[in-house]
């Protein structure tokens, strides 16, 4: 048996959209992470990914938590509140109890809580200075609600100003592309102790051409209209979504 198992649960941020592969496959952060991990481990390691994209805060504690406990991980990531953060009426104080449950839930399970916050995307976006002013909020105060536990691996991206320029976000600006996803897999493993590959925190930037850069009528109908009409109606991006990783898969060192 291994001596590290790995889940995930989240939302988009956690899933790996923006970071997609051949065959409309998505990575991201935790996949890289969990290779990483074993890489460093030099053994393999056990991992699994519950997250679905476009999951609110609470909805990740009721659906992906007990699942994911169930698989008797050693290791618990979470992170969630972005999709919360865009809706202006959402207590930063009901997001940050969510925060609170997961973490009882470990410590009744003893499993060692890796705790993220997303990356900052707001320069990039409409109303962008509302979703900063909410996530500095929300950064803030995740941040004192757990001053006092020093044994939760933390992993905050927020404040990542190098994090937040235009070329580590994918077309839509609001996910992380390939070169996003590395930069937080390469902190969460420096948080773990292991020493990810030094190119992972900069990745080259993605070659932009001059159509690309003056989409911007483009960008309102294809990713924000889409965005906007699902609020209207209710929907989400996750729905009739399953979990890319939902049981334990076996990742071994990178040769």
């Amino acid at each position: 048996m291994t001596s590290v198992r790995y889940v995930a649960i989240g939302d988009s941020f956690t899933e790996g959209v923006g970071d997609e592969l051949p065959g409309g496959i998505v990575r991201g952060w935790a996949d890289l992470v969990a290779e990483g991990w074993a890489t460093g481990l030099g053994e393999p390691i056990e991992y699994a990914n519950l997250a679905i994209r476009g999951r609110l805060a609470r909805p990740i504690l009721e659906q992906q938590l007990e699942p994911a406990l169930a698989l008797k991980p050693t290791h618990l990531s979470f992170n969630g509140g972005g999709n919360d953060m865009l809706r202006p009426r959402t207590p930063m104080t009901a997001i940050v109890d969510v925060f609170a449950q997961v973490l009882r839930r470990c410590d009744e399970e003893g499993v060692q809580l890796i705790l993220l916050s997303g990356a900052n995307p707001s320069p990039h976006l409409p109303l962008g200075r509302l979703i900063k002013r909410r996530g500095d909020l929300l950064s803030e105060a995740v941040t004192e609600r757990f001053a006092d536990r020093t044994d939760i691996i933390r992993a905050l991206n927020w404040p990542d100003e190098e994090l937040s320029k235009r070329d580590y976000w994918s077309e839509d600006r609001l996910h992380m592309n390939a070169r996003g996803h590395h930069r937080v897999a390469a902190r969460v493993l420096t948080a773990l102790g292991v020493e990810p590959p030094a190119e992972w925190w900069s990745l080259p930037a993605p070659q932009q051409s001059p159509a690309a850069r003056e989409r911007q009528a483009a960008y309102y109908r294809e990713h924000v209209a889409p965005w906007v009409m699902r609020r209207l109606t209710g929907r989400s991006s996750g729905d009739m979504r399953k979990p890319k990783f939902g049981a334990f898969t076996t990742v071994r060192p990178a040769d």
